[in-house]
């Protein structure tokens, strides 16, 4: 049966966290859809906590079909977060759902609030707009759509600043303005991602705003709504002088052919 929601999950040594991540979506949301982990070669036991998960009292509190709507994907050496997230896109095109979510495996995004995000996307769908822009591409989840969220949340002040500087230019350059361009928790149409050429998208951390200025500079409408900030001294894998660089050249590149 087609699902009506995809949720890929980026996973690259998350063994800690992989289980609380799953065992958070909603029963509602999970009976409507499918999930595929992608391990991007972790080198901790990320495969076994998966297998675990699937085997434990955590799955079986869903019901006796959870493991049927959940597959593992496994790279057999790091390919990188953008290969990850083209591989959840192609997946989630192929099993014919129309809401393809991105939910990272590290725990610091919401698994809870998924049917929030994907309620704001069906809703769209059945109400008229009387802006001139098209349909709604995605819903982002804002980490500063709360002043103060983000600090309270442990996020480091490094990163504070600097997603506040480069959503700041971003916004200057973009015709809609968002609170927080620099989430990974990000619900899609999959209408709008059929228009898109994966191959040509970035193999980086970048991908997500690639991906949020195509649909920009397109003419599709933008939504955020507010998620909590997890913080709890994790290592994250995002160099972020390299990623800022990308960003800031993204950017630009918008800027001038506007």
């Amino acid at each position: 049966m087609t699902p009506d929601y995809f949720i890929f999950v980026p996973a690259y040594n998350v063994s800690q966290t992989l289980a609380g991540v799953l065992g958070r979506i909603p029963p509602a949301v999970l009976e409507r859809a499918e999930v595929l982990v992608i391990d991007d070669g972790s080198k901790d036991d990320t495969r076994g906590a998966y297998e675990n998960f699937i085997a434990g009292e955590a799955c079986a509190v869903f019901g006796k079909a959870c493991a049927a709507h959940l597959q593992y994907m496994r790279f057999e050496f790091n390919r990188g977060y953008g290969a990850v997230v083209k591989t959840g896109i192609s997946e989630g095109l192929r099993s014919g759902a129309k809401y393809i979510a991105c939910l990272h495996g590290d725990g610091q995004y919401p698994a809870e609030q998924l049917g929030e995000f994907f309620a704001c996307l069906e809703s769209a769908r059945n109400r008229p707009e009387a802006s001139n822009l098209l349909e709604l591409a995605l819903v982002q989840g804002s980490r500063h759509a709360i002043a103060g969220g983000a600090k309270a949340g442990n996020m480091p002040l490094y990163k504070r600043l600097g997603g506040a500087f480069l959503t700041a230019f971003e916004n200057v350059t973009f015709r809609q303005k968002l609170t927080d361009r620099h989430s990974g928790f990000i619900v899609y149409n999959a209408e709008f991602l059929k228009t898109l050429d994966l191959k040509k998208l970035s193999p980086s951390f970048d991908i997500d705003l690639e991906i949020i200025s195509i649909a920009d500079a397109r003419g599709y409408r933008l939504a955020e709504l507010p998620i909590p900030t997890r913080y709890a001294g994790e290592k994250s894998n995002l160099n972020v002088v390299t990623y800022g660089l990308r960003v800031l050249r993204q950017t630009w590149r918008r800027f001038c052919l506007r």
